[in-house]
């Protein structure tokens, strides 16, 4: 799908908004926000939460139905997403003896957004 540049800039600040509903969310569920947009070479996490003893990466959707959302990460942003996430753990060794979740959160106009816990699964290693 082609976008003309003013598509892309509404898609962007669209994204940037759902990503602050979704600190908005997680901190009211009493996650504590540790990165947002954490980027590394080849890829990035929307948002690092911290909760107990639970490190959460969080990919942020928005999308217009909520059935499509997680269909939108795919194997190839899991595979970036991943190469972020082991940059992170590098950088961050306490978190070794954390339980690290992959998390993604849809967010669909006029609804809350849809927190789900453990979306999926990295090739870590």
């Amino acid at each position: 799908m082609v976008r003309s540049p003013n598509q892309r800039r509404k898609a962007l600040y669209l994204g940037h908004v759902a990503e602050w509903l979704v600190i908005v969310l997680l901190v009211l569920k009493g996650y504590r926000i540790l990165a947002r947009r954490y980027s590394s070479k080849g890829g990035e996490i929307d948002i690092i939460a911290l909760r107990g003893k639970v490190v959460a990466f969080v990919e942020v959707k928005a999308r217009r139905e909520l059935s499509t959302g997680l269909d939108a990460i795919s194997d190839e942003k899991i595979r970036r997403f991943s190469l972020a996430v082991d940059h992170w753990l590098m950088r961050n060794g306490w978190a070794a003896t954390y339980v690290l979740r992959c998390d993604a959160v849809i967010v669909v106009p006029y609804q809350l957004p849809h927190h789900v816990e453990d979306a999926f699964a990295l090739p870590l290693g």
